[in-house]
């Protein structure tokens, strides 16, 4: 199973999600074609009432810790409640551009 589809399954199961995108972004990256390495998770879920963004976060890096490191390089969250998704305007922040390692801005 593709590690995009696996980690959907898991959330699924895990969080409920309202809403749930998880984005393969490997190709904005220096890595070679059909890589599964950098992702963007963006989800909504009740789960999330009365959590901080950090106990979220950590939330869903328990969930795909056997992922971390190796395949994925690097992760991007967006983690929200009903309500902040709708005050949003169910919109989230888009990923800032790759710098290839050079650290410039």
């Amino acid at each position: 199973m593709p590690i995009q589809s696996h980690i959907e399954s898991l959330l699924q199961k895990s969080l409920v999600p309202i809403y749930l995108e998880v984005i393969n972004e490997s190709h904005q990256h220096s890595v070679p074609k059909n890589s599964e390495t950098h992702f963007k998770i963006v989800i909504v879920s009740d789960q999330f009432n009365n959590l901080s963004f950090v106990q979220r976060q950590r939330k869903i890096n328990e969930l795909l810790k056997e992922f971390m490191g190796n395949p994925i390089h690097a992760l991007t969250m967006g983690t929200y409640t009903v309500l902040e998704w709708n005050q949003k305007g169910k919109q989230a922040k888009p990923s800032p551009p790759c710098l290839g390692g050079s650290k410039k801005s």
